[in-house]
């Protein structure tokens, strides 16, 4: 009983590793997420693999902006932004502007597990249509119809134009030209360049950003907030051009608070107006303070007084 005795086994298993990593399996029946090998062993930037596994593991209709994910993680919004770009151009995201059935656009992500969305082979939905309206009836003199029943023959209606739909409505909106732009935004745009010299835009880049530019201006927002919001926290390297990176700032970034209006001044207070007063000297009526003597009373005193004196 006095040996010392150990309880550690004196070999290893037979079949275990020698050096590196040993798993230790639990086979999970609920509250797991399966991702690919690839996705997980992916080279670069582990950020883009942690948000990659987060966005896999959250239910549909999940909210995934900038903003929702960097209160989830402890990274800024430059590292989370950088990560869902690389997600977007390796295939694994894809954002796209749909409209819906009343009209309304609205920005739908889609995450494959996949790049690609080769785990389905249909893909993901296509954006449903919006319902056309319905087509007016001709109508019929009563001398057509008369003579339409007695010679019992049968006439095409005619059917009118579908109108245009709404998404061209909105691409002829936008402008095709920089002088068609709001001059106001391409003054924004242009001065970029002042807080970073890479910020050089040509004219079609120009052009494509100046309406969200304009709405923003719209909102009440003032031209250096504009500046600040798209300049601030830039990265060291871009790893697209400087336009797609100011793009995604305006289409995902929230819209700032504008610049709180200046107080009015309120008017000048008017001094008070003495009361009337009733003169000792002529008894006449005059504004002062205090009773005494009018201003003629008190201009005499001193020459009655000089001949009092005298």
């Amino acid at each position: 009983m006095a040996d010392p005795q150990s309880n550690a086994p004196l070999r290893a298993d037979a079949g275990a590793p020698t050096s590196g990593v040993i798993h230790v399996r639990t086979r999970l029946t609920a509250d797991f997420t399966v991702i690919s090998n690839a996705l997980a062993q992916r080279r670069g930037s582990a950020v883009t693999v942690g948000v990659a596994a987060y966005i896999s593991s959250l239910p549909d209709s999940s909210s995934v902006t900038i903003s929702t994910l960097c209160e989830h993680f402890s990274e800024g919004e430059i590292l989370i932004s950088r990560a869902l770009r690389e997600l977007e151009a390796a295939g694994y995201l894809e954002r796209r502007r749909e409209r819906t059935p009343t009209g309304q656009v609205h920005t739908r992500t889609y995450f494959y597990d996949v790049p690609g969305g080769g785990a389905d082979p249909d893909g993901p939905p296509d954006p449903p249509k919006p319902p056309k309206p319905p087509r007016p009836r001709p109508r019929k003199s009563p001398t057509a119809e008369n003579a339409s029943a007695a010679e019992n023959a049968t006439t095409t209606p005619e059917v009118a134009p579908d109108p245009a739909p709404a998404h061209a409505r909105d691409q002829s909106q936008n402008p095709a030209t920089l002088s068609e732009a709001d001059p106001r935004a391409v003054a924004v745009l242009a001065s970029l360049r002042r807080a970073d010299p890479r910020l050089v835009l040509s004219e079609r880049e120009a052009v494509r950003l100046a309406p969200a530019v304009a709405r923003w201006l719209e909102a009440g927002v003032a031209p250096s907030q504009i500046t600040a919001q798209l300049t601030a926290g830039l990265p060291d390297h871009f790893l697209t051009r400087p336009a797609g990176l100011l793009a995604y700032r305006l289409r995902e970034t929230p819209l700032p608070a504008p610049p709180p209006r200046p107080l009015a001044e309120s008017p000048p207070r008017r001094a008070a107006v003495p009361p009337f007063q009733t003169c000792d000297g002529c008894e006449r009526a005059f504004r002062a303070p205090q009773p005494g003597h009018c201003r003629e009373c008190r201009s005499r005193e001193p020459a009655s007084r000089l001949r009092a004196a005298s």
